[in-house]
């Protein structure tokens, strides 16, 4: 049962797949939305400017049907009339076409938003599968688009039917009426019979466009299969991203090893932890760790100070304080200045004993630390969560 689930779609597309579905031009879209956005559009275009418009196709239907004597002697006159005529009739519909051009632009932002994609022009040659094309002729999403187009020209159709009966008078009148005022009264018949044709197809829209949102967020669903593939895919892979955080500590771990060369003195507890400082009078305003590490990593730290010849001293209380509280590469904590200067000041008479002997120095014992400071103080459960001792 859990995996008939992971392979069912029920969880929402993530951004992820949103974007890739864009990137392949794949969005919501509704012809009809498109459809009535048009004819609002070429409505209200004519509406402003149907004087203008009636005026110039009158002016140039008068000069097409009028010509001179020379020009009916001139092809070349009737040409240029010809294309005069042509050039005014496409500057009166300049506007219009401008403002239908605009809307066909500016309609796709409604759903789906504007979209260039160069992958949806790219041939797909499964699409001219036949077994598919049937397959789709049969799908829910045909028996859709079916009805859709029938309830669309049932309802168009009862619209006119209805504008028809209710005119039917009207029309009839016509031809009893001058020229003028039956030209009026079929105008104003046209516009009913439009708005009310436009208002039906606004009721689509209301249907069609929702639905387009709903069936386009169905579609791209995923499984939860998925939905952890893609996560994997984001996140990365854990056993990869694992093997890298190793690499990461290896590399980090042998950038400390190449420092402890360079400390001045390895404090220890003795076995368990080492730490490896260093100080410079006059270039550091403290010392600093150069290297830490506990079990085999303090044990290697351990080793490279004695093929080098680091000091080795140990005091457990300190190599505590200072694995736990000091990070790498940073100034020791200013409570423990006091303990790591007996050990710096017993490391540097060493190291003046050994260049011109004299008096051997004391090796340090019992240097204290802050009580707070010791991990061992620590409360038992802190100990035990951490592991350290």
């Amino acid at each position: 049962m859990a995996e008939d689930s992971d392979l069912e779609k029920t969880e929402q597309a993530s951004p992820q797949r949103l974007e890739k579905a864009r990137e392949e031009g794949d969005v919501p879209r509704s012809r009809e939305l498109a459809t009535f956005t048009g004819l609002l559009a070429a409505g209200g275009g004519i509406w402003l400017s149907g004087d203008q418009l009636v005026r110039q196709l009158e002016t140039t239907l008068i000069s097409g049907m009028s010509f001179t004597r020379a020009q009916a002697y001139d092809f070349s006159m009737l040409y240029s009339q010809l294309a005069r005529n042509i050039v005014d009739l496409m500057l009166a519909f300049a506007p219009l076409a401008g403002v239908l051009i605009l809307v066909a632009l500016l309609s796709p932002a409604l759903i789906g938003g504007w979209l260039f994609s160069t992958k949806a022009l790219v041939p797909n040659f499964g699409r001219m599968n036949p077994i598919k094309g049937m397959t789709n002729m049969v799908s829910s999403r045909a028996l859709v688009e079916l009805i859709k187009a029938v309830a669309k020209a049932t309802l168009v159709g009862v619209i006119a039917w209805m504008v028809i009966a209710h005119e039917q008078d009207a029309v009839m009148s016509l031809s009893v009426e001058s020229i003028h005022q039956s030209t009026a009264h079929m105008s104003s018949m046209i516009w009913f019979a439009f708005i009310s044709m436009t208002a039906g197809l606004g009721l689509i829209v209301l249907i069609d466009a929702p639905y387009q949102m709903w069936h386009y967020a169905d579609k791209l669903k995923m499984t939860r299969e998925e939905v952890k593939q893609e996560a994997r895919e984001a996140d990365g892979d854990p056993q990869i991203k694992a093997k890298i955080r190793a690499q990461q500590r290896e590399m980090s771990r042998r950038r400390m090893m190449a420092e402890v060369p360079t400390a001045d003195v390895v404090v220890t507890n003795p076995t368990h932890y080492a730490v490896a400082l260093k100080y410079a009078d006059g270039a550091m305003r403290a010392p600093i760790v150069v290297a830490k590490g506990a079990d085999e990593v303090a044990a290697k730290i351990r080793e490279l100070a004695a093929e080098h010849n680091i000091p080795t001293l140990e005091a457990p209380p300190l190599a505590r304080a200072l694995y736990r509280h000091a990070e790498l590469g940073t100034e020791i904590p200013e409570a423990l200045y006091t303990a790591v200067a007996e050990i710096l000041a017993y490391v540097f008479q060493l190291r003046a004993y050994r260049k011109g002997g004299g008096v051997a120095p004391v090796v340090p014992s019992d240097i204290a630390v802050p009580p707070e400071l010791d991990p061992l103080n620590a409360p038992v459960p802190a100990l035990l969560a951490d592991g350290e001792i």
